[in-house]
C-alpha cells in the first residue's frame, strides 16, 4: 500500500506533468494536450521561461517539439530523413511559419541547415549524424544563441555522441546538462544546453525562475499553508 503522501506525489506527475496520458498514448503532450518537446522535463520548463518571439529556430529531427517551437518563434525549419516520418508530420504538423524538408541522403541532410540565409537563435539536434550536425550548427548559430543537445547521456555508449560534445565545448559553448524525467518514458534522461557566452535571451517574467509544474510557492498562502499541512 502507498502512503498518502506518496499518492499526492503520484497525483502530481499525473495531473501537473500529465505523463502518464503522455506514456499510454505515446505522444508528447503537456496536461493541456498541447505539443511539447521529447526532451526532459527539466529542459522543457527552462526553456519556457524564454521570449522567442523574434527568435529562428532549426532542428534536425521534427516532431511535436515542431509545434512547440512554432507556437513560440518567429520561424521554424526542420529536416526529417525518413520519407515515411516526414509524410507523416508533413500531414499533422500545420503551422504557417513552420516547414518541414526532407533530405534523405546524410550529408544534404546535415547541410540543410545552409539551405536558409540567416543565423538560427536555437538549433535543436535530436536526428541522425548527431557529430557531423554539431559541426554545421556550429556555422549557422547566432552570437547569442543555443545548441540542444538531446539524448545526451547517450555519450556513455556512443563514440558518436562524445564527439558531439567535444565539438560542442571546444567551440567555447558553456553546456548545461538537464536529467530527468521525460514525456512518454517510464525512465530518466538527459537533454543538454550548450549556450554562447553571450546568451541574452529575454525572458517572459520579470523575475527567473518562475514557478515550475507541481511547485509549493505557485499555490496562494492558503492552498500552500493547506497542502503543507496535509502532506508533511
Amino acid at each position: 500500500m502507498y502512503s498518502d503522501k506518496f499518492q499526492t506525489f503520484i497525483k502530481m506527475w499525473q495531473q501537473e506533468f500529465g505523463i502518464e496520458r503522455s506514456i499510454n498514448d505515446k505522444i508528447c503532450v503537456d496536461k493541456d494536450g498541447h505539443p511539447i518537446p521529447w526532451y526532459t522535463y527539466p529542459a522543457i520548463e527552462y526553456l519556457n521561461q524564454f521570449d522567442y518571439s523574434s527568435k529562428n529556430i532549426f532542428e534536425y529531427g521534427c516532431g511535436n517539439s515542431s509545434l512547440y517551437w512554432a507556437s513560440r518563434a518567429a520561424t521554424v525549419t526542420s529536416v526529417e530523413d525518413n520519407q515515411e516520418w516526414y509524410k507523416k508530420w508533413q500531414n499533422e504538423l500545420q503551422a504557417s511559419n513552420l516547414e518541414i524538408l526532407y533530405r534523405e541522403e546524410s550529408k544534404a541532410y546535415e547541410n540543410a541547415i545552409f539551405e536558409k540565409d540567416i543565423l538560427f537563435d536555437v538549433i535543436v539536434i535530436d536526428g541522425k549524424r548527431r557529430e557531423r550536425c554539431s559541426i554545421t550548427a556550429l556555422k549557422k548559430l547566432s552570437s547569442n544563441g543555443i545548441i540542444i543537445l538531446d539524448d545526451s547521456d547517450r555519450i556513455n555508449t556512443s563514440q558518436e555522441y562524445i564527439q558531439a560534445v567535444s565539438t560542442l565545448k571546444e567551440a567555447n559553448l558553456l553546456q548545461v546538462d538537464f536529467y530527468g524525467f521525460c514525456p512518454m518514458n517510464n525512465y530518466t534522461k538527459t537533454t543538454s544546453i550548450f549556450f554562447r557566452r553571450s546568451f541574452d535571451f529575454k525572458t517572459l517574467h520579470e523575475i527567473q525562475p518562475i514557478n515550475g509544474w507541481g511547485n509549493l510557492w505557485s499555490m496562494g498562502r492558503k492552498f500552500r499553508k493547506e497542502f503543507y499541512k496535509n502532506n508533511k
